[in-house]
C-alpha cells in the first residue's frame, strides 16, 4: 500500500485531462479511451485516488508487471492519507480474490467462465468489494470484464484498441458490452508525449480508430539505422547515453538473446549510470524491480514496453520482423506501440544485408543512416 501525508490530486494535468477526470462519477462502470500520449496512465492513477477517497478499497491494475511498477511510482506522489491505493497486476488480484488455485485455461491464462461462476456464487458476501481501475485495458479479454463486473464495486478502464498486442485482448466495444449497457464511454484527446515527427511516423503504423491529433511540438526526424552487429548497436546506445546524460533511454528488443548480449556489452562500456534490464522471467532482484524514473539505459522486451515512455527510444532489432507481411495488423500495432514510447528521439535499428520491408516505405518520415 502507498500512503503519503500531503494530498496532491491534480499536478501536471492539462485542463482537458482534469475535465475528463472530474466528469467521471464515483459510481458505475466507465471506459476512457485515448491515443498514445494522451495521458491515460496518469489519469488512471488520479482516478484511483479519487475512488479511494470514498473509503472503499481501490486497486490500480495492469497486466504488465513493469507497468505496475510505473503506476506504483506515480501513485507515490498522489495518494492521500487514509485513502490508500495499491498498484497490482491482474494476476496478483485474481489470486488474492479467488485463491492460488484459480482455474486456468489451456493457454495458461485464467478460465474466465469458471471465475465468473465463482464470482456469481459469492455475490454479496464481500461487504466491501473494491473499486478497480484498469490501465491498458485492451490487453484483457471480455471474460475478465464480465467477471470484474460481478467482483468489484465499480470498474474504470483506460484503453486504446490500436495497441492490442496480446492474444487475449478486447476492443472498446467488447469491453463496454462485457461491463454492461450502463457503462459510459469517454474519450481524451491530445498527444502530450511525442514530437510531431515521431507522431507522424507512428501514424504510418496505426491500424484503425479515429485519427489522433498531431502535436505541435517539433523535433528531429526519427532515424532508421543499419548496424553491422550487436557491438555496433551497443556503441551507438552508449554514445546516446553520453550525449544525453539526463535522458531515459529505452532499448526495445524482440529477442531475449539480443537483450542479454546488449546488457553484457553496455555493462562493459563504463556508462555514467548502470544499465537496467527487465526480464518477466525473473521473480525478484535487479532484473525484476527497476527504477524507471532515473536517467540511463533500460532494456525491455517489446511485450513489456506498453504504457512506458522514454526520452529516447531505440528499437534494436527490426530485422526480426523481416519475414512478416508489412501490412499485417499485428506488426503495425507493435510498431505503433514502440514508436509512440519516444518523447524526443527515435531510432529504428536493423542488422543484415537488406532493410526489412516494413522500414522501406518510410521516405520523408525518417532519416536513414
Amino acid at each position: 500500500m502507498t500512503i503519503v501525508n500531503a494530498p496532491v490530486l491534480h499536478p501536471d494535468l492539462t485542463p482537458g485531462q482534469q475535465r475528463c477526470l472530474e466528469a467521471l462519477p464515483l459510481t458505475g462502470n466507465h471506459v476512457v479511451s485515448g491515443s498514445p500520449g494522451s495521458g491515460k496512465s496518469l489519469l488512471a492513477a488520479h482516478r484511483a485516488v479519487h475512488l479511494a477517497l470514498t473509503g472503499r478499497p481501490t486497486l490500480l491494475l495492469s497486466r504488465s508487471n513493469l507497468l505496475r511498477q510505473l503506476l506504483r511510482d506515480t501513485l507515490g506522489g498522489l495518494a492521500v492519507l487514509g485513502a490508500p491505493v495499491e498498484a497490482a497486476t491482474v494476476h496478483s488480484w485474481i489470486f488474492r480474490r479467488f485463491g492460488r488455485d484459480a482455474p486456468r485455461a489451456e493457454d495458461g491464462w485464467f478460465d474466465w467462465t469458471a471465475l465468473i461462476h465463482r464470482a456469481a456464487d459469492t455475490l454479496g458476501e464481500d461487504a466491501t468489494p473494491p473499486h478497480l481501475v484498469i490501465d491498458e485495458g485492451q490487453d484483457l479479454s471480455p471474460g475478465f470484464y464480465r467477471m470484474a463486473r460481478l467482483a468489484a464495486a465499480s470498474v474504470t478502464v483506460f484503453a486504446d484498441e490500436c495497441q492490442r498486442l496480446t492474444e487475449t485482448n478486447s476492443t472498446l466495444t467488447e469491453i463496454v458490452n462485457a461491463l454492461g449497457r450502463s457503462t459510459t464511454r469517454v474519450e481524451i484527446v491530445g498527444n502530450h508525449r511525442n514530437t510531431s515527427q515521431i507522431a507522424s511516423l507512428a501514424e504510418h503504423f496505426r491500424t484503425g480508430g479515429p485519427r489522433p491529433e498531431i502535436p505541435f511540438r517539433s523535433g528531429s526526424l526519427p532515424v532508421v539505422r543499419h548496424y553491422s552487429g550487436t557491438k555496433d548497436l551497443a556503441d551507438d546506445i552508449a554514445g546516446l547515453a553520453a550525449r544525453h546524460p539526463r535522458d531515459r533511454i529505452g532499448v526495445i528488443v524482440n529477442s531475449l538473446r539480443t537483450a542479454a548480449d546488449l546488457m553484457c556489452l553496455l555493462e562493459r562500456a563504463n556508462l555514467a549510470r548502470e544499465p537496467q534490464l527487465y526480464s518477466s522471467q525473473a521473480s525478484f532482484g535487479r532484473y525484476r524491480d527497476l527504477d524507471l524514473g532515473r536517467p540511463g539505459v533500460v532494456i525491455v522486451h517489446r511485450a513489456s514496453a506498453k504504457g512506458l515512455d522514454f526520452d529516447t527510444v531505440v528499437v534494436a532489432d527490426a530485422e526480426a520482423d523481416s519475414a512478416t507481411d508489412p501490412t499485417a495488423a499485428t506488426l503495425r500495432m507493435a510498431y505503433y506501440v514502440m514508436t509512440t514510447r519516444a518523447r524526443e528521439r527515435l531510432v529504428l535499428g536493423w542488422q543484415g544485408i537488406r532493410m526489412p520491408r516494413h522500414l522501406e516505405e518510410l521516405d520523408g518520415l525518417v532519416e536513414s543512416r
